[in-house]
């Protein structure tokens, strides 16, 4: 998310040169055309500062940074098949960073990917050795943990919620602090060190993983109940101690699936188990194998397997409208269905036919369907069902794997539904 900050820095007045490896986007950028049309308020921020001459695109991050008296990194950060932080491309950053400072000798080096707590060490150290120069008497180090949702990120980085900041020094703070407060309604919360704030995003990620986990889990002891899971929640959560997330098909996107890894991996470094880390982990990751058991059972209800039957999932992306499809609990529901013998459409109105065809997924465009699975909210799909629209007159079975729908109203329109959590 690099474009949306540097287009909100670009409005009080500062000139900002934005690096992408991507020759065709940084020309597209140039020219003034939205790479990112899901997020509010970048074309207006985007003609605005090409306008006013404070925004270039460029591939020549070399030259960007000779430019430049700060550098803010602002990439992914995942993890390789072994669940390893892939960390490799900050620090190819910092090396640049390292080498456009033998000539200035001054600058500040501003991580905003989340990375594990004590990566920023390792580059200052990666800088030093590259420079021959000194953290906190020739430049700079800090992090700034992004701290935004794909589809709110302007609005986010701007006034949703304070922008937490540590450094290598009380100077190098300062300066960032007042830096990020001109961008920031909401202001800077500065933390003691360069780790501490490193933790700060790593945390927050991870509660939020592990209060899923206890929802799905929560949600497999209804179903075994007998009672509404759903129901449940919204009456405990009423109480002001209580904070239960909703459960659901798994946890997608580029943040939450992927963070939990960034402690797991110290786990020997430490001689520690994070057990409880680990085992939401683990719980999350089962929920696609789980949801595909309840459309095994709906189907098995009106006498079909999987093997044969035409099934329509309701979502790609992660989150609703968003064009986000990272560790989506879909793409692991569509690969054991199709393993099963089930031909699969997707329905996700985030993406046109030709961007979900182009990944690889056949694009529903109201063939019959003998199942209907939801794993992203998109509400829309209820009204298509009670209207019976085209494909869905002779569908049978509705698996809820988001907890959107009105039970009772589907089964008088004729259909078997099996809502995640709930009675089965």
């Amino acid at each position: 998310m690099g474009l949306p900050l540097a287009l909100v820095f670009t409005r009080v007045g500062a000139k900002v040169i934005g690096v992408d490896i991507d020759e065709r986007k940084v020309e597209l950028l140039n020219k003034g055309v939205n790479v990112l049309p899901e997020e509010p308020r970048i074309s207006e921020l985007l003609t605005q500062a090409l306008r006013n001459g404070k925004f270039e695109a460029t591939t020549d991050g070399m030259n960007a940074l000779e430019q430049s008296d700060l550098a803010v990194i602002l990439i992914p950060t995942l993890v390789d098949e072994n669940k390893v932080p892939k960390l490799e491309g900050v620090f190819f950053w910092a090396q640049v960073f390292a080498k456009t400072l033998k000539d200035k000798e001054d600058g500040i080096f501003i991580v905003e990917s989340t990375v594990p707590p004590g990566t920023c060490k390792k580059i200052i150290k990666l800088i030093e050795k590259e420079s021959g120069l000194r953290v906190g008497e020739d430049f700079g180090v800090a992090h700034a943990p992004e701290r935004t949702m794909s589809g709110r990120v302007i609005k986010d980085i701007t006034e949703s919620y304070p922008k937490i900041v540590g450094a290598s020094d009380p100077e190098t703070l300062e300066v960032v602090k007042g830096i990020y407060e001109t961008i920031n309604k909401r202001g800077v919360i500065t933390v003691s060190s360069l780790t501490a704030a490193e933790a700060v995003k790593v945390f927050e990620g991870i509660y939020r993983d592990v209060n899923i986990a206890l929802a799905n889990e929560l949600a497999i002891y209804a179903e075994k109940l007998g009672i509404d899971v759903w129901e449940v929640i919204e009456a405990a959560n009423s109480q002001p101690y209580c904070h239960i997330h909703r459960p659901g098909a798994g946890v997608g996107g580029h943040c939450i699936p992927v963070y939990p890894y960034f402690i797991l991996n110290s786990e020997h470094k430490f001689g520690v188990r994070f057990d409880l880390i680990r085992k939401a982990r683990e719980r999350n990751e089962s929920m696609p194998n789980h949801v595909v058991d309840l459309v095994i059972r709906g189907l098995n209800k009106v006498k079909k397997s999987v093997n044969g039957s035409s099934i329509l999932i309701v979502g790609l992306a992660y989150r609703p409208r968003v064009r986000e499809h990272r560790f989506s609990p879909s793409i692991e529901i569509i690969k054991s269905l199709k393993e099963l013998g089930g031909e699969i459409y997707v329905y996700d109105p985030a993406y046109n036919c030709e961007d979900l065809e182009r990944l690889g997924y056949c694009c529903w465009r109201g063939e019959d369907v003998d199942a209907v699975v939801i794993v992203t909210e998109y509400n829309e799909i209820l009204d298509l069902l009670i209207k019976k629209a085209p494909g869905l007159a002779h569908t049978q079975v509705v698996i809820d794997a988001r907890g959107i729908t009105t039970v009772e109203e589907l089964r008088k329109a004729g259909y078997e539904v099996i809502k995640l959590g709930s009675i089965i």
